[in-house]
């Protein structure tokens, strides 16, 4: 009895002892990261994409916009059997490397080190465009302020993952619940306006499919504009280390999420057309201040408030998946091992957000390096394609792996497709040098996969820099803690 209950004594130090990532992230704030990733300022902006390259043809857009959900659904669901069976950090990279191997793993690596901090570069720069040019009235904002605001703000959601997970769950459900509110706003005038039935805020839709019907490469590039607005929808996989009961929440978080999009999505693009005709959209540069002028014009400020607040949040949720990403990738040892450490105090990956940060604070100070990585958007549907093939390899390879949920394979097999005519109708409808410099850099990640990963090249002055950096920012390796 005493040996046993020494025994429980020491499994109970040892646990404590552990560091490790912790199960912070329940149903409600799984909902909100997904959610306040997808949604950012496109929706309030300008959503004239989809009904610019429809040809003005209300009813096309509309349909355009529902299957652009639905896609997204349907690759939120393969995602879900791949988290829910190996629940890790560090999403497709994780799931690639287990299926299709090291190698191609490393290139979404490499290719997302670049892609993703660009794109937080640009959220940063645009929330702090609608954040302060209130103050300036008619006159453009200074460059340099804007930029200065972008920083702090990237430092600051950086150094928030950093010290804590519970603290920036809270603020992306905060943020995601304030950005609800404004697109309710907007559906619920829209709806009102329509049950009122007056005859300028019906016509559109008595007569959804009379304009010009568009050609095949015209819906494309309306499916491309649709696609973009959903982007995010795969962000869960990031945080499967960290949700509570993952075989259970994942799915229902995912089931929840989309749904709650598209309804958003088709009601606010409903609410436009009621108030706007399609030509006014398509001209607006912000339509849901456009909107609100016509509709609520004592409170129209509350848009631009609300497009700075669901920037926020979405570079928010952003900047945390992406540290989960690097925490992965270095525990694999595809990143210096220092950015695999846990802070001792807070058990976050603190050195995996100042990386993630310290890179998005490159392409901010040097605008022209984001505008360059546009030209990677076929790199999204690449991976979300190999990461589909993935879920088929393992479903014959490891047909005995422990599944809580299985999509239809028929779904995975048509992400792939759908994936794969993504990532070839830019390249060959609107060929451009830029895409084959694009490639050329992606295939340009062997050039330092080879040396460093697969012959293992060492230098001994990285270790004496990661014992000097984990002594600065107080972190240790995962599972185990410094005395």
């Amino acid at each position: 009895m005493g040996r046993n209950q020494g025994n429980q004594a020491k499994e109970a130090n040892a646990n404590e002892n552990k560091i490790q990532l912790e199960k912070t992230i329940g149903y409600l704030e799984g909902v909100s990261f997904i959610v306040g990733t997808i949604i950012g300022a496109g929706i309030f902006v300008s959503p004239t994409g989809v009904l610019k390259y429809s040809l003005l043809n209300v009813g096309v857009a509309l349909i355009i916009w529902t299957a652009c959900g639905i896609i997204s659904l349907m690759g939120a669901l393969c995602y879900a059997e791949l988290i829910t069976a190996l629940p890790c950090s560090g999403g497709e990279y994780s799931h690639i490397k287990r299926a299709l191997g090291s190698p191609l793993a490393f290139i979404f690596l490499w290719t997302a080190m670049f892609n993703r901090p660009a794109s937080n570069a640009a959220r940063a720069l645009l929330f702090a465009e609608y954040a302060i040019q209130p103050f300036y009235g008619e006159c453009a904002a200074p460059e340099m302020v804007k930029k200065c605001l972008a920083l702090a703000v990237l430092w600051f959601l950086g150094i928030l993952n950093g010290r804590s997970v519970k603290m920036a769950a809270w603020v992306q459900t905060v943020f995601t619940f304030l950005k609800m509110m404004a697109l309710s706003i907007i559906a619920i005038g829209g709806i009102v306006l329509l049950i009122r039935g007056k005859k300028q805020n019906t016509a559109r839709f008595e007569n959804a499919f009379s304009s010009e019907i568009p050609d095949a490469v015209q819906i494309s590039e309306a499916f491309f504009q649709g696609l973009y607005a959903y982007g995010g929808w795969w962000s869960l996989g990031y945080l499967a280390e960290e949700i509570k009961n993952p075989s259970r929440n994942i799915l229902w978080t995912v089931m929840t999420a989309l749904p709650l999009v598209i309804v958003f999505y088709l009601l606010v693009n409903i609410s436009y057309l009621t108030v706007l005709t399609p030509k006014e959209i398509v001209s607006s540069v912000v339509v849901a201040v456009t909107w609100a002028e016509r509709v609520i014009p004592s409170f129209a400020w509350i848009i631009p408030a609300s497009v700075a607040i669901s920037i926020f949040g979405a570079l928010n949720g952003s900047t945390f998946t992406f540290g989960r990403l690097s925490y992965a990738a270095s525990q694999s040892g595809h990143l210096p091992i220092i950015v695999s450490m846990l802070n001792v105090h807070h058990s976050t990956p603190a050195p995996a957000m100042i990386l993630s940060t310290v890179i998005a604070t490159t392409f901010l100070i040097s605008s022209d390096l984001i505008a360059l990585m546009n030209y990677f958007g076929f790199s999204i549907w690449l991976m979300t394609g190999l990461t589909c093939t993935s879920l088929i390899v393992l479903r014959f390879r490891e047909p005995n792996l422990h599944r809580p949920y299985k999509v239809c394979l028929p779904v995975a097999f048509g992400m792939v497709a759908i994936s794969l005519f993504l990532v070839l109708v830019p390249v060959i409808w609107s060929p451009k040098v830029q895409y084959v410099y694009a490639s050329l850099f992606m295939l340009g990640g062997f050039l330092f996969y080879l040396p460093f990963i697969h012959f293992k090249i060492h230098f001994e002055l990285l270790d004496k820099i990661t014992c000097y950096l984990q002594l600065l920012l107080e972190v240790s390796p995962a599972n185990y803690k410094s005395e």
